[in-house]
Formats: C-alpha cells, sequence, structure tokens
C-alpha cells in the first residue's frame, strides 16, 4: 500500500483556492519533514513547500510564498497545502514526499506519492 496519499486536487477557474491533503502512512511518518512538489508536462519537479514535524517549521520557494500555505496535522499525520489566487501556471501534477535530496542528477526521496492533478483555466 501507498506511504504517501494526496488528494483534493480538481479544475478551477484562475483566482479562486484550493486545498490539498497529503497522508502519510507507515516508513514515511518517520521523516522529519513533509513536502510538496509540482511538476508540469515538458518540465522538471519543482520545490514548493516543506513542514517539519517537530516544530512545524516551514520553507517555501520563493514563487509560491505569501500565496500557498503549508500546514499539518500531528495527529492523523497529514500535511496539507492551501492554495489561494490560482493561475494557470499552476496546472500540474502535486507529490508529496519525505524528505528530499538534491543532487546533481536532480530531487530523490525516499517515497513519493502518485499525485493529484490541479488545473487552472484562465
Amino acid at each position: 500500500q501507498a506511504e504517501l496519499v494526496e488528494s483534493g486536487g480538481g479544475s478551477v477557474q484562475a483566482g479562486e483556492s484550493l486545498k490539498l491533503s497529503c497522508a502519510a502512512s507507515g516508513r514515511a511518518t518517520s521523516s522529519l519533514t513533509l513536502n510538496w512538489f509540482r511538476q508540469a508536462p515538458g518540465k522538471e519537479r519543482e520545490f514548493l513547500a516543506a513542514i517539519r514535524w517537530s516544530d512545524g517549521a516551514t520553507s517555501y520557494a520563493a514563487s509560491v510564498k505569501g500565496r500557498f500555505t503549508i500546514s499539518k496535522d500531528n495527529a492523523n499525520w497529514m500535511v496539507f497545502l492551501q492554495m489561494s489566487n490560482l493561475k494557470p501556471e499552476d496546472t500540474a501534477v502535486y507529490i508529496c514526499s519525505t524528505a528530499p535530496v538534491y543532487t546533481s542528477t536532480g530531487w530523490g526521496a525516499d517515497y513519493w506519492g502518485q499525485g493529484t492533478q490541479v488545473t487552472v483555466s484562465s
């Protein structure tokens, strides 16, 4: 069974909001952080936000800071991504992961979810 499962994606109009969820289970709950990425067709995977389980410390990519908010529910091992003022360029598959590492070959992590599609129409 999956260690990370995303949900909450859908199709919205530009300017609208959407909240994504990531449920962690098994070994994925041992990660120090949970993270959100996205990947659009023909583009590399892009880091969006991270949150640390222990103290809630967060980190955001400059492209989404102030517009996207990451939060967590420790009791249920869930992480959320609240997205506001969505734009067509936000269209992508949104993926959560355990603590990632960036190398010369790109992003890697012990676990990745299957992703949830977000489509933003103008």
